[in-house]
């Protein structure tokens, strides 16, 4: 069976209303409310533990919060109808990337277990996302022979095929050294003129949050402390934020 995939259609909002939720007895989110608008890249940054991955899997429909609710253009994520609706992808923090396949049978791994394209039609799409991201010729490798930085340019690959909507980042530039890092940072916003897509970005990383993003959300023990412009985060009188600004404090 073939079918055609729907066009990029400029990404979705996304609206996060009094989200809790507890963890074996901890509360791990506490009331968040935030706003994401259709293409925009919204950061949301803050120390380990603070609750950034717990938000991230609620987004995406793999945990039910509590309380409070998510929505996805308006309409809820919780009962599942609207995930199958919207075309999210999940850049994971790891790459992903199966061992077992090449890196074009990655990328290409979607289609091809649902049927969604031709075998050739799949190799052409496949080799368009990978020249996109700068791994021009890379299908036949096999990730073991992928730097760090290539192998999450190479998941990146993975989430266009789809044309989505909206592209999740679980700390993208992590375990990168500085140079492979401003890589990732600039295929992101290369793919935001590109595609319009909206972006989620969870991470730790202040460079590449202050270097990409429209909007900060700073996050920490369940709470937002701030939400702005980059320059609006960084002129913030919270004495925590301050904090986490220092080059000297670990994220």
């Amino acid at each position: 069976m073939t079918t055609n995939l729907q066009t990029n259609s400029g990404g979705v909002s996304v609206q996060v209303r009094g989200l809790r939720r507890s963890l074996g007895g901890h509360e791990v989110l506490r009331g968040l409310d935030f706003e994401v608008k259709p293409g925009e890249i919204f950061v949301i940054m803050g120390p380990s533990g603070s609750g950034k991955s717990v938000l991230l899997r609620h987004i995406i429909g793999l945990e039910d919060p509590d309380a409070g609710e998510i929505l996805i253009n308006g309409e809820s994520v919780h009962g599942g109808e609207v995930l199958d609706k919207y075309r999210m992808a999940l850049v994971f923090q790891s790459g992903a990337l199966l061992n077992s396949l090449t890196v074009g049978e990655n990328v290409g791994l979607y289609l091809t277990e649902h049927q969604l394209k031709s075998p050739e039609e799949i190799r052409r799409i496949v080799a368009e996302k990978l020249e996109v991201v700068g791994l021009k010729d890379t299908e036949a490798k096999m990730p073991n022979e992928l730097s760090g930085g290539m192998k999450k340019r190479a998941a990146i690959a993975r989430a266009l095929v789809i044309e989505p909507q909206m592209i999740l980042y679980d700390e993208p530039t992590s375990e990168l050294d500085p140079l492979s890092a401003a890589v990732i940072g600039k295929e992101i916003l290369k793919l935001q003129e590109r595609i319009h897509v909206t972006s989620l970005v969870v991470s730790h990383d202040r460079e590449l949050a202050f270097g990409i993003a429209d909007r900060i959300a700073v996050i920490n023990e369940g709470r937002i402390l701030a939400i702005g412009t980059p320059d609006e985060v960084r002129r913030s009188e919270d004495p925590t934020i301050k904090k986490f600004l220092t080059a000297d404090f670990k994220l």
